[in-house]
């Protein structure tokens, strides 16, 4: 096995470590900025079906979904 001539070269793809499960405190916090976009989606939809645009409000209330969905499976696999 040779040894690398140059050690201020960075490694390659393959020569750095996989990737494990992110830490907890990284879960969470993606999970309420996860919740943020949520609310923000919920207020686009409830805004949206006062307004009379059923189309938008449809659309935003799925994205609020989606993202809520998005937080918990970030939490439960990571």
């Amino acid at each position: 096995m040779s040894e690398d001539p140059d050690p201020s070269r960075p490694a390659e793809p393959a020569e750095l470590a996989p990737d494990g499960a992110r830490p907890w405190v990284e879960r969470i916090g993606l999970a309420l900025v996860a919740v943020v976009m949520a609310v923000v989606f919920g207020g686009m939809a409830a805004a949206a079906w006062i307004g009379g645009e059923v189309f938008l409000a449809a659309m935003a209330g799925i994205g609020a979904l989606m993202t809520i969905w998005a937080a918990v499976a970030n939490l439960r696999r990571g």
